[in-house]
């Protein structure tokens, strides 16, 4: 019997140059998913990240996996053929917030209202790093970058709103330097179907602390970690989240002592979906920012309907490749005799 050999995070790391910026989150989300794979007991043989275009797209290059590293936008395109050419394969789309939201909104869209089996880690600093600063489709209003110098009159889009409205069954946030970021990674990897995960990636150059008001050290306790099962606590529980029934909205409660149940925080329920619309819409001042997973709801995943499908077609049949092209009306050219 071949004995199973216990792979370290060196063993998913290439011998490539990590080339971001000094400072970038994006060098904390590598590490973190490296350090995740063999807890995963993921098979470098068996595992492929999927890019686009974007200062993130650069991973494939950095992960001891196979990988592709596409198009503008079209990474879950190209993700959704390698998942129908090999179920079995772990695949893991990585992609940022003007890769999969502006050019590649709608292929970002269909991968999730499919529920194709795979990881979608977008990573989201709310700027165009690669092409030097242009505000993106979830800059905030007032933004200013070199396309919108005098401030962004832009609506942004809300990642995991959107990947909710979308049909999403998995949607989770997290932060690049969070030590918490594993474990969602690894939830993410537990849920079959989409799973989708906005990851708060700081861009040191072009939008340095935009997160900072929930990030920063002195605002931890703007943080609310969702678990399943248990109240939601932040501040280091001092204050709650309870369901205004009369409103129907969310509001936060002061908690004394400890007593969360007397202050009536809710208990959080990954699979209430009206509540997982609640926390993402939250806006950060008077609330904290919901993180860890804040929907999950499996249903049965689009390569293995496709796999069905197929089986269901060809059941009872051989192939006869013949009897396919004569099919129906058939003629044959014959070749025109020369005049002369």
């Amino acid at each position: 019997m071949t004995e199973m050999v216990k792979l370290t995070p060196k063993d998913f790391a290439t011998d490539q140059e990590v080339r971001w910026c000094p400072g970038c989150g994006d060098y904390a989300v590598l590490k973190a998913v490296q350090r995740t794979m063999p807890d995963l007991g993921a098979d470098p043989a068996n595992t492929v990240f999927v890019s686009g275009i974007g200062c993130s797209s650069r991973f494939p290059y950095y992960m001891e996996t196979y990988g592709f590293h596409t198009i503008h936008g079209r990474a879950p395109a190209l993700a959704t053929g390698v998942k129908l050419a090999n179920p079995e394969l772990n695949v893991w789309i990585i992609t940022g917030d003007g890769d999969a939201l502006s050019i590649g909104s709608n292929h970002t869209m269909h991968v999730l209202r499919r529920n194709l089996d795979c990881q979608i880690l977008l990573f989201n600093n709310e700027i165009y790093g690669l092409t030097k600063g242009q505000y993106s489709p979830t800059s905030r209003v007032g933004t200013r970058s070199p396309s919108t110098p005098f401030g962004s009159v832009d609506r942004p889009v809300r990642p995991c709103a959107f990947a909710l409205g979308s049909g999403a069954r998995f949607v989770a946030r997290a932060i690049d330097v969070h030590k918490n970021l594993p474990d969602v990674l690894k939830a993410a990897h537990g849920h079959r179907g989409a799973a989708f995960v906005e990851i708060f990636q700081n861009c040191i150059v072009y939008n340095d602390d935009v997160f900072a008001p929930f990030t920063a050290k002195e605002h931890a306790g703007k943080q609310l970690w969702l678990k399943a099962g248990e109240p939601m606590l932040f501040d280091s529980g001092t204050k709650g989240l309870t369901l205004d029934r009369e409103a129907l909205n969310l509001k936060v409660v002061d908690v004394a002592d400890g007593d969360w149940q007397a202050a009536d925080v809710i208990v959080h329920d990954p699979k209430n979906k009206a509540v997982a619309h609640m926390l993402i819409d939250m806006p950060i001042g008077s609330f904290p920012m919901a993180l860890g997973v804040i929907y999950d709801d499996p249903r049965p995943t689009f390569e293995s309907a496709v796999r069905e499908q197929t089986e269901a077609a060809i059941s009872g049949k051989s192939a006869d490749l013949q009897a396919l092209v004569s099919k129906g009306q058939t003629w044959q050219v014959e070749k025109e005799p020369r005049e002369g």
